[in-house]
């Protein structure tokens, strides 16, 4: 699980690789709820959910800080 200050320190292409990894991750664990209807720690889906949306928050933030309308 990530934290926003981790996060934060990382430069864009760092996180766009993490959203990348984190898609994928999510992709995989639905997959196998929908398999196997029964999983050993569902919770993991909420998980990575959240990381993805705080990778697109602080992507967004360091993004709209280079946009020239901040200066």
């Amino acid at each position: 699980m990530y934290k926003a200050k981790e996060l934060r320190d990382q430069s864009i292409e760092e996180l766009e690789a993490a959203y990348t990894d984190s898609c994928k991750r999510l992709f995989e664990l639905v997959n196998q709820f929908k398999a196997h209807k029964k999983r050993e720690k569902p919770h993991e889906i909420k998980h990575a959910r959240k990381d993805i949306a705080r990778i697109l928050t602080v992507l967004s933030e360091k993004r709209s800080d280079l946009s020239p309308a901040n200066t």
